[in-house]
């Protein structure tokens, strides 16, 4: 069978290739993502036969990538990826004229003030109560579970959590079933704070790679098998960065060979509602598997200062997480449980304006790569962001340049576990239109300046938060 690394390769791309050549092509597809740091390689004999090189030629590739740092040969071990050891990751500007694109997060509903002002009745009710529920008000988790039977998932009320957001929910289930020094499969790349929850619990990064085209299925369960991790966080819905959907076929065979190794799988939902114009609708990740667990969020629809979210899971889970959360919190402020309420009442009004904004806010990202080139960017069906891509592993380089123009651009290597994805940047397209129209002109003079090699120098960057 042929293996990963030629199939990425394409054995007929690289039919006469140097040694260099070849080696520069792997290198590439590690700062890509899409070969996995600790993924195994063939061993050179192997890889002689499937390319149809000599057995030098090959001992020469890895050679030269072991020199620079691009994977590790162990005597007895075989031969797999690693990094060099200089990372960059970006820094926070003080220049309050700058375009932040490290959020990717629109403002809030027209609709949210009415909500609010109708929320009141609901909240004065509640004041001779003690204010304190660790499950959430009934109302918004029947909301909440009405809302997954209706998009093919039957669940019911007391499957469900309600959070101070989709992260805290992250961090409370990790808080309940969270075993340190076990591993934990995630996609590469991913959102960056998911990756910094799962490192605080002390798990160790599995990564598999996700491209605007979607997952590599056959990675993914074979590292599951391979790998046995304890928990796989996923994105599977417009999918952050990339804004890649996972199929339903897809899911049911990740999620059988998730059951076989005994692999919880917390599926992140909380871009799930941002379709644009996708065309058809997958069924809930949990609708595959019942031990499936499932974060969401009123953050991305309604508005990013509504720090409100859930978990849904299965009924002894629930019992675990209830069990777990006083002891670093005592429940979700009422108040916006009770405008979630509201909102919850008019969904398709509020998806009706995420839509907009997301249709609009991508053509201003389209008009303004129509000026420049070598910047490729995908079709964008839904989702908060593009997954650019430069043609080039420059995006660090890039990202200082862009700084420089007062434009905050986080890197491709952000999103992932240690260095790679430096062909890549993520571009929000939740900005007003006129708002991205002055982005992507600084967009523009920074890769102009990248491109001339005008760039800044790479140096140590201090750590910045990516929404």
């Amino acid at each position: 069978m042929t293996s990963r690394l030629v199939s990425l390769l394409g054995a007929d791309q690289v039919a006469g290739s140097t040694a260099r050549e070849l080696a520069d092509r792997i290198r590439a597809l590690v700062l890509d993502g899409r070969l996995t740091v600790g993924e195994k390689l063939p061993s050179e004999r192997a890889l002689a036969l499937e390319i149809r090189r000599s057995r030098s030629t090959t001992t020469r590739v890895y050679g030269l990538l072991e020199d620079e740092g691009y994977v590790s040969r162990v005597h007895g071990g075989g031969t797999r990826i690693s990094l060099p050891r200089d990372t960059w990751t970006p820094r926070d500007a003080d220049d309050h004229d700058a375009i932040d694109l490290s959020i990717a997060s629109m403002d809030s509903t027209p609709g949210l003030y009415d909500a609010t002002v109708r929320s009141l009745p609901r909240l004065a009710a509640l004041r001779g109560t003690s204010g304190y529920s660790l499950r959430g008000l009934p109302e918004l988790r029947d909301a909440v579970a009405q809302r997954f039977s209706q998009r093919g998932l039957p669940t019911d009320a007391d499957q469900i959590i309600i959070t101070s957001g989709a992260l805290n929910g992250l961090n409370l289930v990790l808080a309940a079933i969270g075993r340190r020094g076990e591993r934990a499969l995630v996609e590469q790349p991913t959102f960056p704070h998911a990756l910094e929850a799962l490192h605080r619990h002390g798990y160790r990064m599995l990564p598999t790679p996700v491209d605007v085209e979607g997952w590599d299925e056959r990675h993914v369960t074979e590292t599951i098998l391979s790998g046995r991790p304890h928990v796989a966080y996923l994105i599977p819905d417009f999918h952050n960065p990339t804004g890649a959907t996972l199929p339903d076929s897809a899911r049911e065979r990740i999620a059988a060979t998730a059951r076989s190794a005994g692999t919880v799988l917390i599926v992140d939902e909380t871009t799930a509602e941002l379709d644009i114009d996708r065309g058809w609708a997958p069924l809930p990740f949990a609708a595959s598997s019942p031990e499936v667990v499932t974060l969401g969020s009123m953050s991305k629809i309604a508005w990013g200062g509504l720090r409100l979210g859930w978990i849904r899971a299965d009924r002894s889970l629930i019992s675990r997480l209830l069990a777990t959360r006083p002891s670093f919190e005592l429940g979700t402020a009422l108040l916006e449980q009770c405008i979630a309420v509201e909102l919850l009442q008019d969904l398709p009004a509020l998806t009706a304006h995420v839509r907009t904004r997301l249709s609009d806010g991508r053509a201003a990202v389209a008009a303004g790569l129509d000026e420049i080139d070598g910047v490729t960017m995908p079709s964008a069906p839904g989702g908060l962001s593009v997954w650019l891509d430069l043609g080039a592993p420059v995006s660090t380089e890039f990202s200082l340049a862009a700084r420089e123009r007062g434009l905050i651009l986080p890197p491709g290597p952000r999103f992932a576990t240690g260095g790679v994805l430096e062909r890549h940047v993520r571009v929000p397209i939740t900005l007003p239109p006129d708002r991205t129209t002055l982005a992507m002109q600084r967009f523009r003079s920074a890769w102009e300046a990248v491109t001339a090699g005008r760039a800044p120098r790479l140096t140590e960057m201090s750590h910045a938060a990516v929404i």
